[in-house]
């Protein structure tokens, strides 16, 4: 989400305790909850959760009972995603580095990305993990226009960083806003920089780090963006496709790697990043829920789904995301990334005051 620097601030100087609650999930229509009053090893309070292939243990505020002391997700906890060991690095804007890392089953290991911090606050927003040759690495986007999209060692050793006077030499484009939100990889070695809060441009790298094209222009038409917020590779079908969430347009578009417009489809509230695994795809939707589609791009799941609940969470003046207390079981406030682990469980990540991690252990 888009916010000002002195919002957040006043909300570091509130950040208290915090009651775990349990979490839920629903398929496409809703289903009875079986919850059981179990804890999982990262302290979280456990429910099983959702039917047939699509059937969780549901761990919301997983791993923050491990976080040491002066550790918080402060505003918000923004992005996930899992290397090779199943560790989570998670993006925030709490105290110390801009992610914390988990081992599986929700231990705190370390913190990394100091560089993305400023006076008072982290900035992490987009991350994303890829192995190139025998070593993995993450691209981080930063929640600050005055920070750049760096790529680092899984120790936090910056390999490189490119800010806006970079892109816009770059791509020849005049960038009167910049202010990237995520990364997706190429099968050749390239990779898409999607600049979703700033010029609304998706920007196509190759290998070498060399800068290879823009991508859309602003607007709600095919092919356009109006907040090109998260990305990722399809190839569920065996041909390489890069999928956007067109966060304000309300949908998804696919293209061949090269940037051609191939179809949209709608029905989100605010999709807000992407991930694939197998035959399925998943959608973390700000407003409310996490879709899952299968391999023809049909919605399976809408985990969280709640029209009514949707409706008074997506009203600002209704503050549900700092409001822990009326947080339902059941129901997601603001997933705003979501990724798959090796074994098929699911990590959400949620835009809401101190953050908010669920893990989706697939039964």
């Amino acid at each position: 989400m888009n916010l000002t620097k002195l919002q957040r601030r006043q909300f570091a100087k509130q950040v208290a305790a915090v009651t775990v609650a349990g979490a839920a999930t629903v398929g496409q229509s809703p289903v009875g909850l079986t919850i059981v009053g179990a804890q999982d090893k990262s302290g979280g309070q456990a429910t099983i959760v959702g039917t047939g292939e699509h059937k969780y243990q549901c761990v919301h505020d997983w791993g923050r009972t491990s976080l040491p002391s002066g550790h918080h997700y402060g505003w918000t906890s923004n992005g996930v995603a899992v290397d090779s060991q199943n560790r989570l690095y998670v993006s925030h804007h709490g105290t110390h580095g801009s992610i914390y890392v988990f081992d599986a089953d929700g231990k705190f290991i370390q913190t990394l990305a100091s560089q993305h911090r400023g006076d008072k606050e982290a900035a992490g927003h987009g991350i994303d993990i890829r192995r190139e040759h025998t070593e993995e690495f993450l691209y981080l986007s930063p929640d600050d226009a005055a920070m750049s999209f760096t790529k680092m060692t899984l120790d936090g050793e910056i390999v490189w960083a490119k800010g806006r006077k970079e892109l816009q030499q770059d791509s020849g484009v005049t960038l009167k806003r910049y202010r990237p939100t995520n990364s997706s990889f190429r099968p050749d070695g390239g990779y898409y920089l999607g600049d979703g809060y700033g010029s609304g441009y998706v920007f196509q790298y190759d290998q070498d780090d060399k800068f290879v094209r823009t991508l859309g222009t602003p607007g709600s038409g095919d092919g356009q963006f109006r907040t090109p917020h998260g990305q990722w590779l399809d190839d569920r079908d065996g041909t390489p496709k890069l999928v956007v969430a067109d966060r304000a347009n309300k949908r998804l578009q696919w293209f061949t790697m090269d940037g051609t417009h191939l179809k949209s489809v709608g029905g989100f509230a605010k999709p807000a990043d992407i991930d694939v695994r197998g035959d399925w795809l998943i959608v973390a939707d700000i407003g409310a829920s996490v879709t899952i589609l299968d391999k023809t791009d049909q919605v399976v799941a809408k985990l969280g789904h709640d029209p009514q609940w949707e409706q008074r969470v997506m009203d600002r003046k209704q503050n549900i995301r700092g409001k822990r207390n009326e947080w339902k079981p059941g129901k997601f406030v603001h997933p705003h990334d979501a990724c798959f682990d090796a074994d098929g469980n699911i990590y959400v990540s949620e835009y809401v005051q101190d953050g908010r991690v669920t893990k989706l252990l697939k039964v």
